[in-house]
This record gives C-alpha cells, sequence and structure tokens, in this order.
C-alpha cells in the first residue's frame, strides 16, 4: 500500500512536472511570436525609410507643405494626397460613426425581435467580406449615378459654401468619403455591438429597476461603459480609411489639386501609390512614392498609439 502511495505520487510529480515545462515552453513561443511581430514591424518600417531616403535627402520637410507632383521636372509635394487622405477619412467617419453605434444599439438591445436582430448584424457584418474592388465598380456604376442628382442639388441649394462650391462631373471626394463610410461600417458595427452586448446585464436591469427609461439606460449605463471599446471600433475603423486603395482610387477622381469643395475630384495617398508605382522608373520619384508611404505608415501608428491612450483612460474612468 505505502509502496503503490509512493509510485502514484511519484507519477503525479512527473505529470506536474511535464506540465510546467509545457507550460513554460509555450510562454516562450508566445513571447518569440511577439518579439517577431515587433521585430517585423521595424523591419517594414526600415525598408520603407532605406527606399525613401533619396526624396528625404532632396525635399526634407517641405516635401509635406509642397503641392507640386511633376514626374518629368521629378518635383514632388504630398500637401494634395495628405489633404485628400484626411478629408475622405473624416467623411467616412463622419457617416459611419454614428450609423455604425446606431446599429449596435439596435442589435443589442431588444428593439427588434431576435429573429430580425441577428440577420440584420450578419448582413452588416457581411459587407467587410466583399473585395474593394467589388465596392469600387459598385461605385462607379450604382453610387455616382445616384448621388450627381444630390450633388447637383447641393451645389444649387448651397454653392455660396465653400464646401459645394463647385459643380460636380461625379467621381468627387464626397463620393469617396461615401464609399470608406460603406467599407468601415462593419468593422465599427460589428465590434461596437460586442464591447455593448459584453455588459453585465446587472447594470441594465438596475438602471431600469430605479426608473429610467430604455433610452436612459443607453446614454447614462450602455454607452459609458462602452466608450473605451467603442474608440477602439472607431480607431480600427479610421486605421482602414487611411489605407483603403482601390475603391477610393475608383472613385474619387484622382486630381492633383487642392479643392475646398467636396463636390471637386482628389487623390490620397494609397490611391496615389496604386496608381504610380508600378511605372515609377527614376530613383527619385520611386523615393517620393516611399517617402508618401513613410507619412501614411507613420500616420497608421500614431493613430493606434493615441487610440490605445484613449482607451485606457475611458477603461480607467468607466
Amino acid at each position: 500500500m505505502i509502496h503503490q502511495m509512493s509510485s502514484n505520487a511519484h507519477s503525479e510529480s512527473i505529470v506536474g512536472g511535464d506540465r510546467a515545462w509545457l507550460d513554460r515552453s509555450f510562454a516562450w513561443v508566445l513571447r518569440l511570436i511577439a518579439l517577431a511581430a515587433i521585430a517585423l514591424l521595424f523591419w517594414m518600417g526600415n525598408v520603407i525609410l532605406q527606399s525613401a531616403l533619396p526624396a528625404i535627402a532632396k525635399f526634407g520637410a517641405t516635401f509635406l507643405t509642397s503641392q507640386d507632383w511633376d514626374v518629368n521636372q521629378l518635383q514632388f509635394g504630398a500637401l494634395p494626397y495628405l489633404y485628400g487622405t484626411a478629408v475622405t477619412s473624416a467623411i467616412a467617419l463622419l457617416f459611419a460613426v454614428p450609423i455604425g453605434i446606431s446599429v449596435a444599439i439596435v442589435t443589442s438591445e431588444p428593439f427588434l425581435p431576435t429573429w430580425v436582430r441577428s440577420p440584420l448584424g450578419f448582413l452588416i457584418e457581411l459587407i467587410a467580406s466583399i473585395p474593394s474592388v467589388i465596392v469600387g465598380l459598385w461605385g462607379i456604376f450604382v453610387l455616382i449615378p445616384f448621388l450627381k442628382p444630390i450633388q447637383l442639388w447641393l451645389h444649387d441649394q448651397f454653392g455660396w459654401i465653400p464646401l459645394f462650391s463647385t459643380e460636380t462631373f461625379g467621381p468627387s471626394m464626397l463620393v469617396a468619403g461615401i464609399i470608406l463610410a460603406i467599407m468601415i461600417l462593419p468593422t465599427i458595427a460589428a465590434l461596437s455591438r460586442d464591447i455593448m452586448t459584453s455588459v453585465p446585464s446587472d447594470l441594465r436591469t438596475a438602471s431600469m429597476a430605479l426608473g429610467a427609461t430604455r433610452w436612459e439606460m443607453i446614454f447614462t449605463i450602455l454607452l459609458p461603459a462602452s466608450a473605451s471599446g467603442i474608440v477602439g471600433a472607431v480607431i480600427l475603423g479610421l486605421g482602414r480609411a487611411l489605407g483603403e486603395t482601390m475603391a477610393v482610387t475608383m472613385v474619387i477622381g484622382n486630381s492633383d489639386l487642392i479643392s475646398v469643395s467636396l463636390l471637386d475630384s482628389g487623390n490620397t495617398i494609397p490611391a496615389l501609390l496604386a496608381n504610380q508605382f508600378p511605372e515609377a522608373l527614376d530613383e527619385l520619384h520611386v523615393g517620393a512614392l516611399m517617402y508618401l508611404a513613410l507619412i501614411l505608415f507613420a500616420l497608421t501608428l500614431i493613430v493606434n498609439i493615441l487610440a490605445m491612450i484613449i482607451v485606457k483612460i475611458f477603461g480607467f474612468k468607466y
């Protein structure tokens, strides 16, 4: 009996030692994967930086403020593309954020029957799986003809406002912004809904038990408690909007001029890279394109770092 107990204890110690070794091994594998991801990030940044050095050496910081982009004269400036990227992304957020949060509220709260809410959420998420080139073709053949009368009406009625001061011929920054809004809507809606559904039901019932209406509960309990996740969802959507290429290229008009009017054509950094990189032969031209890519790379990193800071602030507060 004593011998059997000692043998069982010995076996358990061996099994426990094996599990501890597996746990340590798994932890080290995860650390190596995390370090590999960080190394890959720095490697990508270094490759882009090395390719952009000729343009950085020649143009320096004036590259950010110059509006010239002349391939024949080898004069390059990034301002029109920075402007187009910022404006289209802002338009996308302006449309996608309120609609996405509204969809998240409707699909997470019992405003609709379950047999309606589940398919609605699924259909919204399904938009994210559509290739961007398909969305771009839909934008050319459906969205632009649909929006053109609306853009003409905006110009006729509000042409005295600089934002609608020009008459459109179809493609415009407004159309590009709406295309981007459609593409980032599933990200914002799906992640916001997941965050809202994870809020403990006790908070909901306690608020309504104290006399709050469902809308009061949403604005005083649900949205504040979900704020950090919603901010994260919005930033992820912004990250996709900043980097989206094909759909924007097909509907923005690809003009290198800066215009205050949203009804004018414009251009973005990803669209310019897609249009010109295959034909770039001169080292300085390639360097200017890589300089733009470096700016977009840095901008995306900054946006994500700010998102982490904001999420931590909201998470600490609520």
